[in-house]
């Protein structure tokens, strides 16, 4: 016998798109030059190896620098939100969403990350992106920081490494936070902060040929410790001067399962799980996990902090854990003869019962369900998905119409188990937001052809296109989704 499911009118049903890869205007209106537009698509290097297709050096950075021809570096043009934001808003806002997650480009406001004053340009674009949010009725969920730092703190600061770096931050969050305090409640400091282990340019603009003569590991962690630092003033800012503010942690969810019930393998799958919870365990509880701090003793990290980080931390913590997921991974002590798997970025061995798309993310929906369960049993505290998608290649028919059946079953299948964990897990959940809302540049590949939205964007790998948009059949399934409001079928998800 089929069941409704029961939402309620506040949840909030969404999609989620970063500046940097869908804004383009990389040098309008007094942008300055970011992190992501030194990021290239290379087609010469197989597309499952994301490490080789984000490798960067200082010497890549001078070439992007001296380049000013946008198409060779993709995050440059995206998909041209920024001329683009009324009509895809206008969109999405007719697919019957009510939240929006977007994020602010540093350098738009602050072009070279240390100015004294603000780019008012940069400003006002972002003030009538969340004003014609509001004309229709979505809620803005902001995350101020999200793979595009200035390029100029990179070059002149070692970007998060520096303490400095946080009080640049700090600044440029107040001041958007200030402008933008009428119609935003959501922020999220930093997206996916925990992705600084594994893509240190993206996440904190560290290269490493700019650190010779230091233990690396050990700059990947003073840089995690200031962005935790600098998250931690955005919860004191917002709580002290806005009460209507809330303010989150963001990880990305990967479910870890151990490759079969070998001791070995569950104790593996265990401790690749307390290094996804470290990050939301900080900033949600306030202070490093033990098994951290004897991870630093073990490998000859030494933090630097001042004296006050410790209460700064322990009294401004996350008031919700946002989070990403899309795949999960294996874990085996012994990997010979297995197959290994880079889903999003986290090494693991490939699961022998799920299938996997092109770039070798495995499709495990039941994992977000146990990801759910998980934290709302380690944390107490609201979630809300702020990222959940499928990356395929689509192809644009003679009619114009895009039939990814693919994306409807894949986003079919997690929805029902969000929607199942809420009613039987007792999950309290902020909200779901797909990733993402038109198509954009591939944050792990940088290139178009890995495509995640609703809407279809005329656009190659290399920047050539109309930049014309069409619907695609998931815009038309995710609308029929929405429309039921806060009693949906069962049935609607085995149609």
């Amino acid at each position: 016998m089929s069941r409704d499911f029961q939402v309620s009118t506040n949840f909030l049903w969404g999609v989620a798109t970063s500046a940097s890869q869908v804004e383009g205007a990389w040098n309008e209106d007094g942008k300055g030059m970011s992190i992501a537009d030194c990021l290239r698509y290379r087609p010469e290097i197989d597309v499952k190896n994301y490490k080789k297709v984000n490798d960067i050096d200082t010497q890549e950075i001078q070439k992007a620098i001296q380049d000013p021809e946008s198409k060779n570096w993709a995050k440059r043009h995206g998909v041209d939100f920024y001329h683009h934001y009324k009509e895809d808003i206008e969109q999405l806002a007719e697919m019957g969403i009510s939240a929006f997650r977007f994020s602010i480009s540093w350098p738009r406001i602050f072009p070279n990350g240390d100015d004294e004053k603000t780019n008012q340009k940069g400003l006002e674009y972002y003030l009538n992106l969340v004003k014609e949010l509001k004309k229709f009725g979505i809620e803005p969920v902001v995350t101020l920081s999200h793979y595009d730092m200035p390029l100029n703190l990179v070059l002149n600061y070692n970007a998060w490494y520096d303490r400095e770096v946080v009080g640049f931050y700090e600044r440029f969050t107040t001041t958007v936070i200030d402008y933008l305090k009428d119609y935003v409640k959501y922020w999220i400091p930093f997206n996916e902060i925990d992705s600084i282990i594994r893509h240190p340019f993206a996440s904190a603009g560290l290269v490493r040929d700019r650190f010779v003569n230091k233990n690396f590991n050990e700059v990947i962690y003073q840089s995690m410790h200031h962005q935790f630092i600098a998250a931690a003033k955005v919860v004191e800012y917002c709580h002290h001067n806005y009460e209507n503010m809330s303010v989150g942690s963001m990880i990305t969810k990967t479910t870890v399962y151990p490759y079969n019930s070998d001791p070995r393998n569950v104790l593996k799958s265990l401790k690749q799980m307390r290094e996804v919870y470290a990050f939301s365990d900080i900033q949600v509880r306030g202070f490093y996990p033990e098994f951290l701090l004897k991870k630093f003793e073990d490998e000859n990290i030494a933090l630097k902090s001042q004296k006050e980080d410790k209460k700064l931390l322990l009294d401004n913590t996350a008031d919700f854990i946002a989070f990403s997921y899309y795949s999960s991974v294996c874990a085996a002590e012994d990997t010979e003869g297995l197959s290994v798997s880079l889903a999003n970025t986290t090494s693991g061995v490939y699961n022998k019962f799920l299938p996997q798309t092109k770039w070798g993310w495995q499709v495990d929906p039941i994992g977000i369900r146990i990801s759910l369960i998980e934290l709302a049993d380690r944390y107490n505290k609201p979630l809300f998905i702020v990222e959940n998608g499928l990356g395929a290649e689509d192809k644009l028919t003679e009619n114009q119409e895009v039939h990814d059946t693919y994306r409807i079953d894949y986003l079919a299948k997690h929805i029902y188990q969000v929607l199942t964990s809420m009613e039987e897990d007792g999950v309290q959940l902020l909200g779901y937001c797909t990733w993402g809302a038109t198509d954009m540049i591939s944050a792990s590949t940088n290139q178009m052809s890995k495509r995640y939205g609703f809407i279809y964007v005329d656009l190659d790998d290399f920047g050539n296109g109309t930049y014309k948009r069409f619907k695609k059949d998931s815009y038309y399934w995710y609308r029929d989704l929405l429309n039921y409001g806060k009693q949906i079928p069962e049935k609607f998800f085995a149609e």
